[in-house]
C-alpha cells in the first residue's frame, strides 16, 4: 500500500472512522498477533534443527523466510486492501484464522518435509523448507498493512499509525519471545507451544470477527 492510498483511506472513508474501541482493541489484539509470530519462529527453528542440524544453517532458513515472507506479505496485503478498502477488518481476521490452520499442521508438515528430503543435499532440503514457510510468514506480513488502512481513519496520521502498530506488534514479539524461552516450552513442549500460538491467531481472529468487525461505524 502506497502513500497516496493510505491517504485516500484517511479521507475517503471518514464515514467508517474506528471507534475509540475499536481502534484500542484491534492494537492490543495486533499485540497477541506478534506473540504468536514469534511463538512460531522459535518452535519452527527447532523443527529445523532436525532437518539442518543445530547450526547457522537453520537459524538463516528461519530469518531469512520471515523476513522475505513479511516482505511479500506486506506488499500483497497492501494490494488486497486497496481492492477492498471497507473488508480491513475481514481480510485481518481471515488472515489470522488462516495462520492458525497452517500453524496446527507445520509439525507435520516440516517434519514430513523432513522425512522426504532426509537424503537430499542441504540446499535442497533448505530449499523445501524455506518454501514451505513462506506461506504462513507471507500471511503474517499481511496484516500490518491492513490494519494501518483501517487504523488510519482514527489519527488521521500515517506515521503515527505505523508507528503504534508496529510498537504493538513488536511488543508482543517480545513477549512472545520470553514466554517461549523460559515457559511455554518447558510446561507444553514443542508441538503444544506450537497448539498456542495458533490458539493465539484464532482467538484474535474471533475477537475482530465477533467482537469488532461490525462496530467500527
Amino acid at each position: 500500500m502506497n502513500t497516496e492510498s493510505l491517504a485516500a483511506a484517511s479521507s475517503d472513508y471518514a464515514a467508517v472512522r474506528p471507534t475509540p474501541r475499536t481502534h484500542f482493541g484491534l492494537v492490543f489484539l495486533f499485540l497477541f498477533s506478534g506473540a504468536a509470530a514469534l511463538i512460531y519462529q522459535i518452535c519452527w527453528q527447532r523443527l529445523l534443527f532436525q532437518s539442518v542440524g543445530v547450526d547457522i544453517e537453520s537459524v538463516t532458513i528461519i530469518v531469512s523466510t520471515f523476513m522475505l515472507g513479511l516482505g511479500v506479505g506486506s506488499l500483497a496485503g497492501g494490494e488486497l486492501v486497496d481492492r477492498h478498502p471497507d473488508g480491513s477488518l475481514e481480510l485481518f481476521a481471515l488472515i489470522e484464522i488462516a495462520t492458525a490452520a497452517f500453524g496446527v499442521a507445520s509439525p507435520f508438515l516440516i517434519r514430513a518435509v523432513t522425512t522426504v528430503t532426509m537424503n537430499d543435499s542441504r540446499i535442497v532440503i533448505a530449499t523445501a523448507d524455506f518454501g514451505l514457510l513462506l506461506i504462513p510468514t507471507t500471511l503474517m506480513g499481511a496484516t500490518l498493512p491492513i490494519l494501518v488502512a483501517h487504523v488510519v481513519r482514527f489519527y488521521r496520521n500515517v506515521g503515527v499509525t505505523v508507528g503504534i502498530l508496529y510498537f504493538a506488534n513488536t511488543l508482543g514479539a517480545a513477549l512472545g519471545a520470553g514466554l517461549t524461552g523460559f515457559v511455554a516450552l518447558y510446561y507444553l513442549g514443542l508441538t503444544y507451544t506450537i497448539y498456542f500460538a495458533a490458539a493465539l491467531n484464532v482467538a484474535v481472529s474471533a475477537a475482530v470477527w465477533f467482537g469488532l468487525r461490525k462496530k467500527h461505524v
